[in-house]
């Protein structure tokens, strides 16, 4: 919200040496966020000056100039004499018009600068200037000519001041409680909250007068949430106005810099009641309307031109403004180009509503038609200032546009009045921590506009009509908080309760998280949205077709499904850093996958109203009607793990750094995985791992397919893998901290025989069970198949550590720990000691 300090100081008292920056720090001590200042794009020397010679000069272009004679007063004469040589195009002026001049020096909005200069065979000693180059409206037509906006000033005036355009403004940033400080009315009133300053409601200097006669009905047959379609609507008519007067200066100068475009005088009148009051306006062409009007849902099929020339297909909950032909208008958002206001417009039919936010931000929404309007009804607009606004506006048209109330009108009013809230008298104090006594609670909230009613220990607190955000105790506490000073409030950390804290799920995902970042992955978070080939490719065991989840109204339509598997993301995060240079990566995600259920619709449920707590059966309801959400923890590498150095080659990353940072996770999580050979429709058959907790699958790994890699103008050796996450944490436990021994470990080797067909990860996990609790690890060496072995099989050699926690392990102890993993991998196995 951009709020003009001349139009902020009509209705609060500023002091006289008011800067832009303590109105902004006023401002955020009542809770705004401050945004920017707005000062004016012109600066001098801009003068009046009066035309008192014109030559026009055919020129071989065909093009006629003006050679201009220009008196610009004593203080800004550069010989004898005050005139100036000025070089026009323009010729909507004669001799004795006075016009505005920018003289060599000064800067126009662009910026444009302005200087004397050779052109035309004569050298131009400023400009003449239009309404448009002075930032004051769209006119370009021709010059400015201040007789056409009421101002005989003398000659050598300053125009800046003039015309207002040395006027300034802050902008805040308004949040979508408190839509009341979308106007001039509700900022000037904060601003009166933070300093004290005396505050003048406009909406109480204008005295509605009462109309009847035109038809206004409101027939809402489906309403949304049972909310009532429209709380307020009021229309006034006005007669014989001249659309062709031009917008007075300060009207124009001040919508300009609140950020609304100067478009014509009826138009800007609306856009400037709006701006004041925080009422949208809409003005009809009278003349355009077929009978009365009637707020309805649109009807299948219908459409309806916007004053953006869009032609519109309307939904059936659309809110509309229909007369007896059809449309006219979106409720709250766009009105009509069939009875838009325009140039021949003489009477103008004045509307002024309050409609149910919710419908207005759904239509807003899905037309992507955002408008100043809708951005107020969407928050809520007081209701009690539609009457005011509608005067105010035939007030206006009446003074600038030269029009004549009519009797004709309406004024429907079926608004509700606020709920009363009770407020223990103590409340703001305990739950804000400071000690806020009686008169001080009654004060602030008095002060915010709401009706107190003291009954002791409570307080009956009626918010005003401006305040639907004011609905629980908890809204009150915080205005008392708000007007008496977020600075009173103390910085105290907070104890937690016993018993609180996280969750074991909770922890163990972040030990898991913290262990991988310790092993040097890098922690990224790729989109959920996939295309259904990435889900076949990823999210299925066998590559077929599975069920997903598509988006209705998907960000990308490219990629409408939500994610089965970790995988997509990661290689297209790969993919990114890849064509930017980064070809050396070590990458891991937790996230959630969706994985639905075929046959099984989902999203059924109906999203409960977010103004109450759903009750437990409506939240087991909505938790029904979505898909299961597991989390999951993917890990991909590809580049080089080790780079090369002196002594030392590059080591290039594989499956291995993968399933050595899975194993990582998955220990973190207290639980000892063990790998087999795997298969997935992606992965290289040869080069794919299951890993298992228990005989459980719980994830896989594996070198992506060339062809898959090259297809993602990837690496050719990519190396990914994914585990359930939220099962790893189910089956692990707690893991302790270890104490760290102070007597020596043992370590012995041992090779062991076995068939082709015995994995490695049996066999390791047998070596570890036969070792006993003497073992503290065990890890594969080498994998040896060739001479000096029978055929069919293949020597392990595995490096054993022993220790124990209380004394020094001799030899003949590590050796029959040893002994004991040889006896039960060869009854597992058949495994033999390699001689």
């Amino acid at each position: 919200m951009r709020v003009p300090l001349s139009w902020l100081g009509e209705h609060v008292e500023l002091p006289s040496d008011v800067t832009l920056e303590s109105v902004h720090a006023a401002l955020v001590s009542v809770g705004f966020e401050e945004e920017a200042v707005h000062v004016g794009d012109v600066t001098g020397p801009l003068v009046v000056g009066q035309v008192l010679e014109v030559t026009p000069e055919p020129q071989k272009n065909g093009k006629t100039i003006n050679w201009c004679r220009v008196a610009v007063g004593p203080d800004h004469a550069t010989s004898d004499d005050d005139v100036r040589g000025i070089v026009c195009g323009a010729h909507n002026f004669v001799v004795g018009d006075k016009v505005v001049v920018s003289l060599p020096g000064a800067v126009l909005p662009g910026p444009f600068p302005i200087a004397a200069r050779k052109t035309y065979g004569h050298v131009s000693d400023g400009m003449i200037a239009s309404s448009r180059e002075l930032g004051l409206g769209d006119e370009h037509d021709g010059i400015l000519l201040l007789s056409s906006l009421g101002l005989d000033p003398v000659v050598g005036t300053d125009a800046i001041p003039l015309l207002g355009l040395d006027d300034a403004a802050v902008e805040i940033n308004v949040t979508p409680d408190r839509g009341y400080a979308f106007s001039i009315r509700g900022v000037a009133r904060e601003y009166s909250h933070a300093t004290g300053a005396t505050f003048t409601d406009p909406a109480t200097t204008v005295s509605p007068v009462e109309a009847s006669g035109f038809r206004v009905s409101v027939v809402d047959e489906a309403p949304v949430r049972d909310r009532a379609a429209v709380a307020t609507f009021v229309t006034r008519v006005v007669r014989g106005v001249d659309a062709a007067r031009p917008t007075p200066t300060w009207m124009s100068s001040r919508l300009r810099l609140a950020g609304v475009r100067s478009i014509s005088l009826l138009v800007d009148v609306t856009n400037y009641v709006m701006l004041e009051l925080g009422q949208p306006i809409h003005g009809y062409d009278l003349s355009a309307v077929t009978g009365g009007l009637t707020v309805r849902r649109a009807a299948p099929g219908e459409t309806l031109e916007t004053l953006d020339g869009q032609v519109r297909t309307l939904h059936r909950e659309d809110l509309v403004i229909a007369d007896e032909t059809g449309p006219v208008g979106l409720a709250g958002v766009m009105g009509g180009a069939r009875t838009e206001m325009g140039a021949s417009t003489t009477d103008v039919l004045v509307e002024a509503a309050t409609f149910d936010p919710v419908s207005i931000a759904r239509t807003a929404r899905r037309h992507k038609l955002p408008s100043e309007a809708s951005r107020r009804f969407e928050r809520g607009v007081d209701p009690a200032v539609s009457a005011p606004a509608a005067q105010r506006v035939v007030d206006l048209l009446v003074e600038l546009a030269g029009g004549t109330a009519d009797e004709l009108g309406s004024a429907l009013d079926e608004s509700v009045a606020p709920a009363a809230v009770e407020l223990a008298v103590d409340r703001p104090a305990r739950l804000m921590g400071v000690a806020y006594d009686r008169a001080e609670v009654v004060g602030s909230l008095t002060a915010v506009g709401a009706s107190v009613v003291d009954q002791g220990d409570v307080l009956v607190v009626t918010p005003p009509t401006w305040r639907p955000d004011l609905v629980d105790p908890a809204s009150l506490v915080e205005e008392v908080a708000r007007i008496t000073g977020y600075d009173r409030i103390p910085s105290v950390l907070p104890v937690a309760p016993p018993g609180r804290g996280l969750t074991r799920e909770q922890r163990l995902r972040r030990q898991v998280s913290s262990s991988l970042a310790a092993a040097g992955l890098v922690e990224v978070a790729a989109y959920p949205f996939v295309t259904p080939a990435q889900n076949s490719a990823f999210g299925s065991a066998d590559g077929q077709t599975v069920p997903a989840v598509t988006l209705a109204n998907p960000l990308d339509t490219a990629a409408p499904q939500l994610r089965r598997s970790l995988l997509p993301g990661l290689l297209d995060v790969a993919r990114r850093n890849a064509s930017r240079g980064l070809v050396d990566l070590a990458l891991f995600e937790t996230g959630t996958v969706f994985l639905p259920e075929a046959g099984v619709r989902y999203g059924t449920a109906e999203v409960p109203a977010g103004a109450a707590r759903p009750t437990d059966d409506v939240l087991a309801e909505l938790a029904a009607s979505l898909p299961p959400q597991p989390r999951h923890l993917g890990v991909l590498a590809l580049g080089t793990a080790v780079d090369r150095q002196p002594g030392q080659a590059a080591v290039a990353a594989s499956l291995a750094d993968v399933l050595d940072a899975l194993r990582v996770a998955v220990r973190a999580a207290g639980v000892e995985p063990t790998v087999r050979q795997g298969s997935h429709p992606s992965l290289h058959p040869g080069r794919t791992a299951e890993l298992l907790v228990g005989d459980e699958r719980v994830g896989v790994a594996g070198e992506l397919l060339p062809t898959v890699a090259a297809e993602l103008d990837l690496p050719r050796v990519v190396a990914v893998g994914e585990v359930d996450l939220d099962r790893v944490l189910a089956l692990g436990v707690d893991v302790a901290p270890r104490p760290i021994s102070a007597y020596p470990a043992a370590t012995q080797d041992v090779s062991l025989v076995v068939d082709l067909d015995v994995s490695a990860g049996d066999l390791l996990a047998a070596v570890r069970e036969g070792a006993g609790s003497l073992l503290e690890s065990a890890r594969l060496v080498d994998d040896y198949r060739g001479a000096g072995l029978p055929e069919g099989t293949k020597s392990l050699t595995f490096a054993l550590r022993f220790r124990a926690d209380d004394r020094t392990l001799t030899a003949a102890e590590a050796t029959e720990a040893k002994q004991g993993a040889v006896r039960l991998a060869s009854e597992r196995s058949g495994a033999a000691l390699r001689d």
